[in-house]
């Protein structure tokens, strides 16, 4: 039990201590993601998200640039009236052979 608890108050640490720096490595960019490491190096290989290989074999990040892709393509609050009316327009051009299904 106490080994437990010290395990997670060490995960902690390590948490905040990866929240205070600038540049991350490959290892630490999959933990800050919550990425697998093969998907991360998929990405990475794609050139799908912001990295850096400064002497050409290790990977590195900038937490800010990780942060802006992390937060690409946002969603929007459902808005139950625009669905209503979506779909009873759907509905009505259905009816009226204007859609295909």
């Amino acid at each position: 039990m106490e080994t437990q608890n010290l395990e997670q108050r060490l995960r902690s640490i390590e948490i905040l201590l990866l929240s205070q720096k600038t540049v991350l490595n490959f290892d630490e960019a999959a933990s800050y993601t919550g990425l697998s490491k093969s998907y991360l190096y998929k990405l990475t290989s794609a050139a799908q998200i912001p990295h850096f290989k400064p002497q050409g074999k290790h990977i590195y990040f900038n937490k800010a640039e990780v942060d802006q892709w992390l937060q690409r393509n946002p969603t929007r609050p459902v808005n139950e009236a625009a669905i209503e009316e979506q779909a009873a327009t759907y509905i009505t051009l259905k009816k009226m052979g204007g859609v295909r299904c």
